[in-house]
């Protein structure tokens, strides 16, 4: 869940390229035991070239049950967290930026791993999900919209 978006409802201006572009923050309960360590991937699947990847973080310590707002765009997090590349090709979050039109969605996957992922910061979305194979023991999702008018 995240303070800030509701599923399906309208992103907040605060997180997207027409605001301060600032990640939301996010909470998570009913984690599988024995959680090494957590993934989240916020990716559009209706941007105009093909999926376009708004954030990729990797290695959040598995005792994690939240995100504050405003994850600074660095490659590695106080808390040992990787950030990978973005579609613009920079580590951190891209907030939403879609053409205008047509409200765009915008899926935050969280996954729950049995493992630790062996990869550097700017790993790219591709990358963390074929290390992940075999070690998802679970996994939640949001989905938010934003259009540009």
């Amino acid at each position: 869940s995240s303070m800030t978006i509701r599923q399906g409802e309208n992103i907040p201006q605060q997180h997207t390229c027409d605001g301060s572009d600032r990640s939301p923050p996010f909470e998570w309960m009913g984690v599988p035991d024995r959680v090494t360590t957590f993934a989240l991937i916020c990716e559009d699947p209706d941007a105009p070239n093909g999926t376009f990847d708004h954030w990729v973080i990797f290695n959040l310590p598995g005792e994690t049950r939240q995100l504050q707002a405003g994850i600074a765009p660095v490659d590695t997090l106080p808390n040992g967290a990787r950030q990978g590349k973005n579609g613009l090709g920079t580590n951190g979050y891209r907030g939403p930026c879609p053409p205008r039109g047509t409200p765009h969605r915008y899926i935050f996957r969280l996954y729950a791993l049995d493992t630790r992922l062996d990869l550097p910061p700017g790993a790219t979305k591709a990358e963390v999900l074929e290390a992940m194979q075999g070690h998802i023991m679970g996994q939640a999702e949001l989905m938010g919209r934003y259009a540009r008018v």
